[in-house]
């Protein structure tokens, strides 16, 4: 997972308290349900629809900390959205227990199908709702959560373009304290098990057996072998170095489009065999729905998530790992 660069409210936005919301750029609380037809929208999209009936804004922020000896540490966002400030009306979405399997054998595991309609439903969603992701941090913990939706079969979903750096720096609205979830009634998902691959499936692109890219969204020293705090490092053999930080302008945070988009994803593409069939990793399944928002985005109708990623694949000791940084 690229590391993240946290980022405060700035100091001219306007405030406001728990509930309300400033009148810049907000639309009347009677707005209808805005709806959205591509995977990501603007800071102004979000400021122009504040308010409309069945939207719902999530902040899905986590924070990497300096890695310990047994691994790369995580720390939630949610203190962060409580006193330092979040879009007025957002609900934290608690990616380690509720929109991941507390009890799965790695960090950030995906949800089953029963626990990710609780867990939509707990932040006021349900299949009527318009859905925006922001994080604090590169979109990489946003876009997980779109991917999780998307994977559920619900395409009402989108993430905020630049996230709560660019909302800031455009000094926006921001609330604190806490923002109460709407009630609803259910969420019902429909799996689409091809937004996903297994290791089984990763070991038969390695193999040859199975025409698809590989393509690692770690840093690239990660990536090379020479640095990360896994006990084996390195990539999966034949994967496409696609860094999740190297998608976004760092002057803005917003993700990159058009030509400078083209030209960053261009190796992956040219990786890809007839089918068409993109598979993203990383460590954890996050950075790499990054580099698959990053690839729709492009036109790449084929893409699917690792979601074991290299905390899986690292953990079989037969696995093999490519470092030519070493």
């Amino acid at each position: 997972m690229s590391s993240p660069v946290p980022s405060s409210p700035a100091a001219s936005s306007p405030r406001v308290s728990n509930h309300g919301i400033a009148s810049r750029g907000v639309s009347s609380p009677g707005a209808s349900s805005p709806g959205v037809s591509r995977p990501v929208v603007s800071t102004q999209w979000l400021a122009d629809h504040l308010g409309s009936d069945h939207l719902v804004i999530l902040d899905a922020t986590v924070f990497a900390l300096a890695p310990s000896e047994s691994g790369p540490r995580y720390l939630s966002g949610r203190d962060d959205y409580l006193t330092k400030g979040h879009i007025p009306g957002a609900v934290f979405a608690d990616l380690f227990d509720v929109f991941s399997d507390p009890a799965g054998k790695f960090e950030f595991s995906r949800p089953n199908a029963l626990l990710f309609e609780a867990a939509a439903a707990s932040v006021g969603i349900d299949n009527g709702t318009t859905v925006i992701v922001y994080d604090a941090v590169l979109g990489q913990w946003a876009a997980r959560i779109w991917w999780l939706f998307r994977s559920f079969g619900y395409d009402d979903v989108a993430v905020l373009d630049g996230g709560l750096a660019k909302w800031h720096a455009e000094t926006r609205p921001f609330s604190t304290g806490g923002t109460r979830p709407r009630a609803v009634g259910r969420f019902t998902a429909t799996e689409r098990p091809e937004l996903w691959v297994d290791k089984n499936f990763v070991e038969s692109i390695v193999d040859g057996e199975a025409d698809a890219a590989l393509v690692c969204s770690l840093p690239s020293a990660e990536f090379a072998g020479t640095a990360g705090a896994r006990p084996r490092a390195g990539h999966i053999p034949g994967s496409i170095s696609l860094p999740a930080a190297a998608l976004v302008d760092p002057a803005t945070n917003a993700f990159l489009r058009g030509d400078q988009l083209s030209a960053t994803i261009a190796p992956a593409v040219a990786a890809v065999g007839s089918s068409g069939h993109l598979v993203t990793y990383c460590g954890g399944g996050i950075a790499a729905a990054a580099s698959a928002l990053a690839l729709i985005r492009a036109g790449n109708e084929h893409v699917s998530i690792y979601d074991g990623s290299l905390n899986e694949w690292t953990a079989d000791a037969s696995a093999p790992l490519s470092t030519p940084g070493r």
